[in-house]
C-alpha cells in the first residue's frame, strides 16, 4: 500500500512514523486511518528487527488534533457505529503490536488524537502538549476507545470530569494524572522516545511481546490477566532467550538475546 499521510523513516531499527497532515493538524481521515490499519496490520509485524515504533505528527503545532469532522456530518447510527468500529479496531492492532510503541506528543493531542495517543503503549511529551477529549462540544461521545482508556490511565474520577467537561489539560498535569510517562522539553519528544526503545531492545524480545500480551490481558473483558501471565511465563522459559538470559546472569556478562 503506497502510504499519503503517513512518512515512514527507520534508523537503527526504529521506526519513526509521522501523520503528515499539518496544514490539517494532523487530523485523522478515512485514508490515514486505513495507512494506519494497514501498517499496523501488516507492514510493521512483518518487519522482524524492529526495536519498536514512534508515532508522532508532523509540525509543531499538533501531535493529532483529532479526527476530520468534515467526514462525520453524514453519519447516522448505522454509519456512526461502523466508523467508531473501524477505529477502534485499528488501535487495538496499536495497542496489541507486538513490538513496543510509543507516542512522541508535540502539541495537541484532542479527541482521535488522544485515543491513537492512548493506544501506544507509552506517551512521550513536550512541554507544550495537550490533551483532551473535547467530543461532547459537538455533541457526540468519543469512539475509537476514549471512554475506556482515559479510565484505564487515569481513573473513574477524573476520566468523567475529563470526559463530560471537554477540558484540555497540559504536558505536566498529564503525568501527574498518569496520562503519559515523561515530560520533555520542547522538540524532544522523539529522542526521548528513542532512549526508551534502545533501552527496552537489550531486553529479552519474546519476553518484551509477551509483556504487552499479559498487560493487555488484565483490561480484556474476555480474559483473566492472571491466567494469561501463567501462559506468557510458560512460553518465555521455553526460549533459547531465557536460556541465554539465565546463562549471562549466572557468569555476570551481558546476554545476547536471539529472539527465539
Amino acid at each position: 500500500m503506497k502510504y499519503e499521510n503517513l512518512l515512514i523513516d527507520e534508523e537503527d531499527g526504529i521506526l519513526t512514523l509521522t501523520i503528515n497532515r499539518e496544514s490539517a493538524l494532523n487530523a485523522l481521515n478515512t485514508q490515514t486511518m486505513l495507512e494506519l490499519q494497514h501498517f499496523f496490520g501488516e507492514n510493521g509485524p512483518s518487519t522482524k528487527h524492529l526495536k519498536g515504533v514512534i508515532v508522532t505528527g508532523a509540525g509543531k503545532k499538533a501531535f493529532v488534533a483529532g479526527a476530520d469532522i468534515k467526514e462525520f456530518l453524514a453519519l447516522d447510527a448505522e454509519s456512526g457505529a461502523e466508523m467508531s468500529q473501524r477505529g477502534q479496531d485499528v488501535f487495538f492492532l496499536i495497542e496489541n503490536f507486538p513490538k513496543p510503541v510509543i507516542a512522541a506528543v508535540n502539541g495537541f493531542a484532542l479527541g482521535g488524537g488522544c485515543e491513537l495517543a492512548m493506544a501506544c503503549h507509552m506517551r512521550v511529551a513536550s512541554e507544550d502538549a495537550k490533551f483532551g477529549q473535547p467530543e461532547v462540544n459537538l455533541g457526540i461521545i468519543p469512539g475509537y476507545g476514549g471512554t475506556q482508556r482515559l479510565i484505564q490511565y487515569i481513573g473513574k474520577t477524573k476520566a468523567i470530569e475529563l470526559l463530560m467537561t471537554g477540558d484540555m489539560i497540559g504536558a505536566d498535569e498529564a503525568w501527574r494524572l498518569g496520562l503519559v510517562n515523561h515530560v520533555v522539553p520542547h522538540d524532544l519528544a522523539v529522542e526521548k522516545a528513542k532512549e526508551i526503545l534502545n533501552k527496552i531492545a537489550k531486553k529479552g524480545p519474546i519476553a518484551i511481546q509477551k509483556v504487552i500480551e499479559a498487560v493487555n490481558a488484565y483490561f480484556q473483558y474476555d480474559q483473566d490477566g492472571f491466567d494469561a501471565e501463567v501462559e506468557a511465563f510458560g512460553d518465555t522459559t521455553d526460549t533459547e532467550d531465557f536460556k541465554e538470559g539465565a546463562a549471562a546472569f549466572i557468569e555476570k556478562r551481558k546476554a545476547e538475546f536471539k529472539g527465539r
